[in-house]
């Protein structure tokens, strides 16, 4: 079976949305585009570096596909170019065209069902970079088995978000971290399992703290 490792730049304020330069998404009236690219230093290069030199298939949305086909092939003499040219990218995708770039695959459909039979066949690890369609359907059915996340230290406000609302809940296990000379806190995770539920609150309700609970219920 294969492991699905997803990959994302965000804000500190959750905002996933065009990292990579200023009209590279933006929809919703995003005009904050390339907010990533004055952070990088060498150690994020090498991190990225020992991601993308490894052994995996791509895992994308239609529009980060779209992103990709329109940046990657027409880079001259560029290792990853050529890397993700060769390699497999399955798209999931709604629309009936035709993919244009050589070795890639559609997945229409549920997205759910086609990633999880994409997952129990044969072949490398599936490698998700962006792609904010796909999270929540993968993380409601726990298809991510490890999740990296480079945050970057500046607030845009709004966007699209790698959390948004009606995400499902889990807990997750911090498994590495690093910190850039930039600021940028790269970590990863693994799913592990419920939110667990614990309290600091007194054993024993007073008047005041059930006039409280009754209150905030009655605004909730």
């Amino acid at each position: 079976m294969r492991k699905i490792i997803a990959g994302v730049f965000q804000s500190l304020d959750g905002i996933m949305q065009a990292p990579g330069g200023p009209t590279e998404d933006p929809t919703g009236g995003f005009t904050l585009g390339g907010w990533s690219c004055s952070y990088w230093d060498e150690m994020m290069g090498d991190y990225m570096g020992g991601v993308i030199g490894g052994d995996y298939d791509l895992l994308l949305g239609r529009k980060t596909y779209e992103i990709f086909a329109a940046h990657w092939p027409f880079m001259t003499n560029d290792p990853i170019g050529e890397k993700f040219d060769r390699i497999a990218k399955y798209v999931v995708t709604s629309s009936t065209e035709p993919l244009g770039w050589r070795n890639s695959h559609a997945i229409n459909g549920d997205a759910a069902t086609g990633i999880a039979r994409l997952k129990a066949g044969d072949g490398p690890n599936l490698l998700i970079q962006g792609s904010t369609a796909l999270y929540p359907a993968l993380l409601e059915a726990r298809l991510i088995d490890r999740l990296f996340v480079m945050t970057f230290p500046v607030v845009l406000g709004g966007g699209k978000r790698l959390f948004a609302a009606g995400v499902a809940s889990g807990a997750l296990t911090l498994v590495d971290h690093q910190v850039s000379t930039t600021g940028v806190i790269i970590a990863s995770y693994e799913p592990a399992g419920p939110v667990p539920i614990g309290s600091f609150m007194l054993p024993e309700l007073n008047d005041l703290e059930r006039a409280r609970q009754e209150r905030m219920t009655r605004e909730g």
